[in-house]
C-alpha cells in the first residue's frame, strides 16, 4: 500500500514539473517577426523617416548622414541615367537606412517622388539605383450629382476628389463652360480610382465616361483610342464627334477673369493715355497660379525681353502660335514638346505690368489676332472605318452610365479591374 501511495506522489509530482516546464517554455517571448521594406529588413539599420526641406540637396542630406562628398559625388555621377539627383524637391518623403554601428553611415536613400513610385539608391557596396512602383489595383467607382452652386463643391460635399473637378472640365472644355453652370445642372461619370493595398487610395486613375446635362441639354462623353499608330486617347460623343478642340479657351484653368481684350486703339495709363494696340488677351490671377498650354507644340522661346518680361512662346504648327507674357518664372525650355494643359509658367508681373495676370497672345499665319473671335478647327475627326468599332464599343458602358442614378449618390464600387 505504502508503496502505491509512493507511486501516486510521484506521479503527481512529475505531472507539476512537465506542467511547469510547459509553463515556462509557453512564457518565453517570441522573436518579432521582420519588418520589410523595398526588400531590406528594417531590424538591419537605423531607420530615418524625413521630408526633404526648403534648400536641401541629396549631399546635404547624405552629409548629414556621415557619407563622405567625394561618395556623394560617385553616388551622383553614377546614377544620373536613373536618377537625377538635382531633382529632390521639398516636402517629398525619404527613407534613409544607416549603419547600426558607431559610424551611424547611410547605406540606403530611398526618396518617394509619390505614393506609388520610388527611386531606391544603394551605396552599401557597389552603387546602384532602382525605379520601384508599388503593385497597383484599378477600382472602377461610379459618381452622380446636382449642382446646387458649383461642381467643386457637390463633389466636395460627397468626399471626392478635387481632380474630379479638373478633368471634367478638360473633357468638356470646349462644350460647357463652367463658370457659368446652371443651378440643377447635373452629371454622372464612370472613373477609377487607383489603391496600393488594397485600402490605401493613390488618387484617381481616368474617368472612363461622363454625361453632364447642362441648360437641360444632355453632353456624353467616352473614352477611346482612335489613333491606333500614334495610341492617343481622346473623348468623343455617342456620335463619335470629338469633345476636344485644337485649342483650350484660355491659358489658365481657375480663378481668373479676362481684364483687358484685344483692343487695336487701346489707350493705357502706363503710356500717358496714349493710343497703343494691345495684341493680347489678358488674364487676371493670383501669383503664382499655373500657366498652361492651350495646344499642343514646340517651345520657340522662354525668355525674359523688356515689357514682355518673363515669357514663353509655342508653334503649334505651321499656322499657329501662342505667346504667354508677364510670368514670374518659366516651366518649360526651349526646345520642349508640350501637350494641351502642361504647365509651361506661373503668373506674375514682369515687365511692363500694373498687376498678376498673363498677356496671352495669339498668331494666325504669322499675324497676331484676337483668339477669342477665331472659329479654331476641332481636332482631327474620327476615321470613317473606326467609327463602328467605337459605336460597337460604348454600348454596355453607356448603358451602365444611363442607369446611375440621381440626384448625388455616393460612389459605389463596381468591380476590380486590373492589377499591376
Amino acid at each position: 500500500m505504502k508503496n502505491l501511495i509512493t507511486i501516486f506522489l510521484c506521479a503527481i509530482v512529475l505531472i507539476s514539473c512537465k506542467d511547469k516546464i510547459q509553463n515556462t517554455e509557453e512564457a518565453q517571448p517570441q522573436p518579432p517577426t521582420p519588418i520589410y521594406e523595398f526588400g531590406y529588413n528594417l531590424d538591419d539599420y537605423i531607420v530615418i523617416r524625413d521630408t526633404v526641406k526648403k534648400g536641401e540637396s541629396f549631399g546635404v542630406i547624405l552629409d548629414r548622414h556621415h557619407v563622405n562628398y567625394p561618395i556623394i559625388n560617385e553616388i551622383a555621377t553614377t546614377i544620373k541615367d536613373t536618377f537625377d539627383v538635382r531633382r529632390l524637391r521639398a516636402g517629398k518623403p525619404y527613407l534613409l537606412l544607416a549603419k547600426k554601428d558607431s559610424t551611424e553611415q547611410g547605406q540606403v536613400f530611398i526618396y518617394h517622388h509619390n505614393k506609388i513610385e520610388s527611386t531606391i539608391i544603394d551605396f552599401t557596396d557597389s552603387i546602384v539605383a532602382i525605379k520601384n512602383r508599388k503593385p497597383i489595383k484599378y477600382v472602377e467607382k461610379t459618381a452622380s450629382g446636382v449642382i446646387t452652386s458649383s461642381l467643386s463643391e457637390t463633389l466636395d460635399s460627397q468626399g471626392l476628389s478635387a481632380v474630379i473637378s479638373n478633368d471634367l472640365s478638360n473633357i468638356y472644355a470646349w462644350t460647357i463652360d463652367f463658370f457659368r453652370l446652371q443651378k440643377n445642372d447635373r452629371f454622372k461619370i464612370i472613373y477609377e480610382e487607383r489603391y496600393i493595398d488594397d485600402t490605401i487610395s493613390a488618387g484617381i486613375h481616368q474617368i472612363k465616361a461622363a454625361y453632364f446635362e447642362h441648360g437641360k441639354k444632355p453632353f456624353y462623353a467616352f473614352k477611346f483610342v482612335a489613333d491606333s499608330t500614334r495610341m492617343i486617347e481622346d473623348y468623343y460623343d455617342e456620335n463619335t464627334n470629338v469633345l476636344r478642340r485644337q485649342f483650350l479657351k484660355a491659358p489658365i484653368k481657375f480663378n481668373y477673369r479676362i481684364s483687358s481684350r484685344y483692343d487695336l486703339n487701346r489707350r493705357i495709363a502706363f503710356y500717358k493715355f496714349k493710343k497703343r494696340a494691345h495684341k493680347g488677351t489678358d488674364f487676371a490671377s493670383p501669383i503664382g497660379t499655373p500657366i498652361i498650354a492651350t495646344a499642343n507644340g514646340i517651345v520657340t522661346e522662354s525668355r525674359r525681353k523688356g515689357g514682355n518680361g518673363k515669357y514663353v512662346k509655342i508653334r503649334h504648327n505651321g499656322t499657329y502660335s501662342t505667346q504667354y507674357l508677364h510670368m514670374s518664372k518659366q516651366a518649360v525650355k526651349k526646345g520642349e514638346v508640350v501637350k494641351q494643359g502642361d504647365v509651361i509658367g506661373y503668373v506674375g508681373m514682369t515687365g511692363n505690368s500694373g498687376g498678376p495676370h498673363v498677356c496671352y497672345r495669339f498668331w494666325k499665319n504669322g499675324k497676331q489676332v484676337d483668339p477669342l473671335k477665331q472659329k479654331l478647327p476641332a481636332a482631327k475627326p474620327m476615321a470613317e472605318e473606326i467609327k463602328p468599332i467605337y459605336l460597337n464599343s460604348i454600348v454596355e458602358i453607356k448603358s451602365k452610365l444611363d442607369e446611375i442614378s440621381f440626384p448625388d449618390d455616393i460612389p459605389t464600387e463596381v468591380a476590380i479591374l486590373t492589377e499591376e
